[in-house]
């Protein structure tokens, strides 16, 4: 019995598990919560990188305003509605739109893109841009926005101030924001990477936690890809790496666990196959990652000129996961681990019911 109310330390446990007839009873725990929490279909959403400007020093991510070999875009409106129609005519749901902290893409801007997409198309919009001003978050809202995504990344205090350093002191932490987003209306998501150097087990575990303590609609959770044009991926942070047993290990399997035991604290959120768990196990992340709890793919419609320079995973990593696939081919996937495509914008379904333990 694997139940929705585990405490902390049997979910480190879980985490550290490694015997595979254990793994087994985990896998099929989560699934199982996922057919009966939010079913067989999987969502799609359609995710538009519209700009890689970003005004953050995070050390873990290629966008990072430091690196100056990565030449910069924003694309323009017409282009964003242009991917807009094109996940709307794959038969998607939803749209996401995401950048880096991009401070030229203005409130009003960004409010004229929503309300374009809202009128001329059927989709949901889904916004992930970073640590925006609360004002800019409720005008998106009032403007036709559903939901918004914002990764806490790690739940250490300590680590996240040395990978994720404030523009200015004292400003509003993660947090917070997500508690204005949930008290703004949107459909408020929230997430963190697996295996950032520095990261232990325990604190791992106290991400899953917070999921659950948050109430969020969506957890995105994937493995920390390193990239060399940044000091977390170039070995200039190598002294944050814990010792053997401690540090969290960024594989498939460990992602694999986050899925799972996410679903079981969850168990009516969305939950993505992230491009990063794609990224670094192309033959059996996706398939293993829906398998063991996620509902949601997020195929990308970025323009190609564009999709090199939104750098989150470098060289060969980063090009396994630029092309979406067709509808047909993704629903000859699904259709292969008993799933199909859902309908619908696919929001969160706030079932209601006694989430107390599972078999």
């Amino acid at each position: 019995m694997l139940a929705t109310d585990m405490q902390i330390d049997e979910i480190e446990a879980w985490l550290r598990q490694d015997d595979p007839q254990r793994l087994t009873e985990l896998w099929r725990a989560a699934d199982a919560l996922r057919s009966e929490y939010v079913g067989d279909e999987v969502h799609m959403r359609g995710l538009i990188e519209i700009s890689n400007h970003c005004v953050r020093s995070c050390a873990y991510c290629g966008l990072r305003a430091e690196n100056a070999g990565l030449p910069r875009y924003r694309m323009k409106i017409e282009e964003i509605l242009d991917c807009a129609r094109q996940t709307e005519e794959a038969g998607f749901g939803t749209v996401v739109m995401q950048a880096g902290e991009d401070y030229g893409i203005t409130r009003s801007w960004m409010t004229e893109v929503i309300r374009r997409i809202k009128r001329e198309t059927s989709l949901a919009v889904t916004l992930s841009l970073g640590e925006r001003p609360r004002e800019d978050l409720e005008a998106w809202r009032e403007a036709g926005a559903a939901r918004y995504l914002l990764r806490f990344e790690t739940s250490d205090a300590k680590l996240y101030a040395k990978i994720h350093p404030p523009l200015e002191p004292g400003e509003p932490d993660r947090f917070e924001r997500i508690r204005w987003l949930q008290e703004l209306g949107y459909e408020a998501g929230g997430g963190v990477m697996i295996g950032i150097p520095g990261q232990s087990y325990a604190a791992l575990a106290r991400d899953i936690e917070l999921f659950r303590e948050m109430d969020l609609d969506m957890i995105g959770v994937g493995p920390y890809v390193a990239n060399p044009d940044t000091p977390l991926g170039c070995g200039k942070m190598d002294a944050l790496k814990l010792p053997d047993g401690e540090q969290v290990s960024a594989d498939e399997t460990t992602s694999c666990r986050m899925i799972a035991l996410t679903r079981i604290v969850r168990p009516d959120a969305n939950i993505p196959a992230t491009s990063a768990l794609a990224a670094i196990s192309t033959q059996t992340g996706r398939r293993h990652g829906l398998e063991r709890g996620a509902n949601v793919v997020m195929p990308n419609f970025t323009p190609a000129k564009y999709r090199e320079m939104y750098h989150l995973y470098p060289g060969e990593t980063g090009r396994r996961v630029f092309t979406p696939p067709s509808r047909e081919d993704l629903a000859e996937f699904l259709a292969s681990i008993g799933r199909r495509i859902g309908e619908g914008h696919g929001g969160r379904r706030q079932v209601q019911a006694d989430v107390s333990g599972c078999a």
